[in-house]
C-alpha cells in the first residue's frame, strides 16, 4: 500500500512538472499581415516594403518580442492588382486571423483592400499609399506616409521657387488613382503659386509609346514637365522626351524611387528631381540605425519604400505594446493615439489618420540619387 502511494505521488509530481514545462514552452504571439506587390509592375516597391517590415519585426522578436509576445508575420503578394489585393486582405483576416495589417503599397490596391479591413474591424497601416481617399475609408485605416495634396504642393513650390519655372506640363497615367490624383493636385497648386499650366496630358495604363502626348507637350515648350508616375513609366517618358528634343526640367514624385528608374531612362533622367519621404542621408538617430541595419542585412542602401515600411512596423509594434494585447480594436485605439519617434522624426496622426510630417527633394545625378533639401508642413 505504501509503495502504491509513493507511485501515485511520483506520478502526480511528474504530471505537474510536465504540465508546467509545457506551459512554460507556450509562447504568446500576435499575427501581423504584410501585403505588398512583390511581383508585377511595382515589384521593386514591394520587395523594399517587405524587407523594411520584416527587418523591424525580426529585430523585435530577437529582443524577446513585444513584452514577451512574439510576432508571427504572414506575407502576401498583391501583384499590384486591386483584385489580388482584395483577396490578400480577405485571406489574412478570415483564414490567418491577423490582428493588424502592414500594407499595402499602391493606392489603387489599398482602396480595394481597406474597405475589407474596415468592415471586419482589423486595423491596417499603409506604408506608402498617398491618395487621400485611402484613410477616408474608415477609422481602422492608417498610413505612415504624407498624402498627395502635400506632395503636389511641395512639387509645385519647388518648381516655382527653386527651378524658377513659369510654365509647366504634366503627363500621367489616367488609370491609376495615385498618378491621376497627384497630377490634379499639381495642376491646382502650380497656378496658385504664380505659374501657368500649359499642357495636361494623360495616357492609358500599359502605354509604352508616348509620342502623341509628347508632341503636344513639345509644342508648348514648358519649363517643367511633371511626371507623377511610377519609375517604369517615368523612365520611358524621360527617354522618349529627350530623344524628341524636349528640354524641360523633369520633376517627379515618390513613385520614382527605384534603382530601375536609371536603368530604364539612362542619362535622360540626369538632373531630374523628385519629392520623397526619406533619404539615407538623414541625421535622425532612428533613421541612421535603420540604414545601417538594412545595409547589413540586404547589402544595399534602403529606399523610401523600405524606410516607410520599417516606420509602419515601428508604429504597429508600439500600438500593440500600448494596447497590451493582440485585440484588433485595442490596437486600433492605440494607433489613433500614436505619438512617437520614428525614422522620419516625431509622428502623430491628424483626424483622418494621416501623419503630419515633412518631405525631401532628391536629385538624380550620374546614375545616383542625392539629397537636395527638405520641406516641412
Amino acid at each position: 500500500m505504501r509503495f502504491l502511494t509513493i507511485l501515485i505521488v511520483a506520478f502526480i509530481a511528474i504530471t505537474l512538472l510536465s504540465l508546467a514545462t509545457c506551459k512554460k514552452k507556450e509562447t504568446k504571439e500576435v499575427k501581423i499581415g504584410i501585403i505588398a506587390p512583390i511581383t508585377g509592375e511595382a515589384a521593386t516597391f514591394g520587395i523594399s516594403t517587405k524587407n523594411g517590415a520584416i527587418l523591424y519585426f525580426d529585430a523585435v522578436n530577437e529582443s524577446g518580442g513585444i513584452d514577451g509576445m512574439m510576432i508571427k508575420y504572414i506575407v502576401e503578394d498583391d501583384r499590384g492588382d486591386p483584385a489580388e489585393g482584395a483577396n490578400a486582405y480577405s485571406k489574412l483576416i478570415d483564414q490567418d486571423k491577423v490582428s493588424v495589417i502592414c500594407g499595402t503599397v499602391m493606392s489603387k490596391v489599398c482602396l480595394a483592400g481597406a474597405p475589407i479591413a474596415q468592415s471586419k474591424g482589423v486595423p491596417m497601416v499603409s506604408p506608402t499609399s498617398t491618395n487621400p481617399a485611402v484613410t477616408l475609408v474608415g477609422d481602422y485605416i492608417f498610413r505612415a506616409c504624407f498624402i498627395d495634396p502635400f506632395q503636389g504642393f511641395v512639387a509645385a513650390k519647388y518648381a516655382i521657387d527653386t527651378v524658377g519655372a513659369k510654365t509647366a506640363a504634366a503627363l500621367y497615367d489616367a488609370g491609376n488613382d495615385y498618378t491621376r490624383g497627384l497630377a490634379e493636385v499639381f495642376r491646382a497648386e502650380f497656378p496658385k503659386q504664380g505659374g501657368e499650366m500649359v499642357a495636361f496630358e494623360s495616357y492609358a495604363t500599359g502605354t509604352t509609346d508616348f509620342n502623341a502626348q509628347l508632341v503636344k507637350i513639345k509644342a508648348v515648350n514648358p519649363d517643367v514637365l511633371f511626371l507623377p508616375n511610377y519609375y517604369n513609366d517615368s523612365g520611358l517618358i524621360a527617354k522618349q522626351a529627350r530623344e524628341m528634343g524636349i528640354t524641360a526640367q523633369f520633376l517627379g514624385s515618390d513613385g520614382w524611387d527605384s534603382p530601375d528608374l536609371v536603368k530604364i531612362a539612362g542619362d535622360s533622367i540626369n538632373g531630374g528631381v523628385f519629392v520623397n519621404h526619406f533619404t539615407p542621408e538623414s541625421d535622425v538617430p532612428a533613421a541612421q540605425k535603420f540604414v545601417k541595419d538594412y545595409e547589413a542585412k540586404f547589402g544595399q542602401k534602403p529606399d523610401a519604400l523600405g524606410a516607410l515600411a520599417y516606420e509602419a512596423a515601428m508604429i504597429i509594434v508600439e500600438a500593440i505594446k500600448v494596447a497590451g494585447s493582440a485585440d484588433p480594436k485595442a490596437i486600433r485605439d492605440a494607433l489613433a493615439a500614436t505619438n512617437m519617434e520614428t525614422t522620419t522624426g516625431t509622428i502623430k496622426y491628424d483626424e483622418n489618420r494621416n501623419p503630419v510630417k515633412g518631405a525631401v527633394i532628391l536629385e538624380v545625378k550620374d546614375g545616383k540619387v542625392y539629397y537636395k533639401t527638405s520641406v516641412n508642413p
